[in-house]
């Protein structure tokens, strides 16, 4: 089997779930003709010094599926592997993006998570963001996709590396058993929910968190920001000021993620953007992941967020953190200034 293909596997689609339509800034090309873009790449990686303003352009305005078809059409015309060619041509932040937009999106994923917990230590901040952040249908074709690339179970890479009430957190996210959203308001558990997140934790001396766990794993999204808002009629301290006073470290910043991710997803996405462009230059690797992972799912939404929160548009932020080519790749796949 070709490197291509072991590398790309078999095609994904990714569908976020039902209770979150897509909004993509990075779109199937229309008129695309795999083999004319073959051969520009091939131009492209041949020319002196190498033409990455080429390759930058096609890769970020084709999808997944087309950006496959043409690594096929490379190989068959070539007699090349696309991507190690692209790996021996490009460095850098550059080679890391387009690396990783030769993967499907459970793909990136995946080997993210596999960084994340690869070697001694664990890289906690990444492997929150990542499991507390995915639905239950994209974290089923992760789990599905992590098992072929790196012939583990994802579960127990993830409970093999972290322990106690946090494993415990983390596991039952990736079992992803959270219940579908329903046409159906049920007032009735809404307001059992939050009494009993509200007993488990801030009422009491110690906080009983396995309640925490079962109810933020597995209600679904639209249940559970109705159970923080009524949470309010019980606690003086909403639900993200209760994390903070019950909890700290690690299961903290989970269960901030995860509160954050239920109430606004794409803002969670667009602090984490801009977290990653804080000092002078950029976060590489978080701005790198967010916006690789994040392209053909909800970046618009994020970049609506974005501007909303920071009044400035993150075109605008990219722009002012960031330089070269991988500047242009980094603008390519926001899409546009808000």
């Amino acid at each position: 089997m070709s490197l291509v293909s072991e590398f790309l596997g078999q095609l994904t689609l990714n569908f976020g779930g039902s209770e979150e339509e897509k909004s993509p800034t990075v779109r199937p090309a229309e008129d695309f003709e795999a083999d004319k873009d073959a051969a520009r790449i091939e131009t492209a990686i041949k020319t002196k010094g190498v033409d990455e303003q080429t390759i930058i352009d096609i890769l970020t305005r084709r999808s997944y599926s087309q950006r496959r078809d043409i690594a096929f059409a490379y190989e068959r015309r070539t007699k090349k592997d696309m991507i190690s060619a692209l790996k021996g041509a490009l460095k850098g932040p550059l080679e890391s993006v387009i690396l990783g937009l030769m993967k499907s999106t459970a793909q990136f994923d995946a080997s993210e998570l596999k960084n994340s917990m690869k070697g001694l230590g664990t890289d906690e901040v990444t492997l929150i963001e990542l499991v507390c952040s995915r639905s239950n249908s994209e974290m089923q074709e992760i789990k599905k996709v992590y098992k072929e690339m790196h012939k583990k179970e994802l579960e127990s890479d993830v409970s093999s590396d972290t322990s106690g009430d946090f494993r415990k957190l983390l596991v039952a996210l990736v079992k992803g058993n959270r219940a579908e959203p329903s046409g159906v308001v049920d007032y009735e558990k809404i307001d059992q929910d939050a009494r009993d997140l509200y007993d488990a934790g801030v009422k009491r001396k110690g906080t009983d968190v396995a309640t925490w766990i079962t109810i933020m794993t597995e209600r679904s999204v639209p249940h559970l920001q109705k159970v923080f808002d009524r949470y309010k009629s019980y606690s003086c301290y909403d639900m993200k000021e209760s994390i903070k006073k019950e909890v700290k470290g690690d299961m903290e910043n989970a269960f901030l993620t995860l509160v954050q991710c239920i109430e606004n997803k794409p803002l969670y996405f667009a602090s984490r953007l801009n977290d990653s462009m804080q000092s002078k230059g950029a976060k590489d690797k978080l701005l790198t992941r967010i916006m690789v992972s994040r392209c053909e799912v909800d970046l618009l939404k994020i970049r609506t967020e974005f501007k909303k929160q920071y009044s400035k548009s993150l075109y605008q932020t990219i722009t002012e953190h960031t330089k070269g080519d991988y500047q242009r790749v980094m603008l390519c796949l926001c899409g546009g200034d808000d």
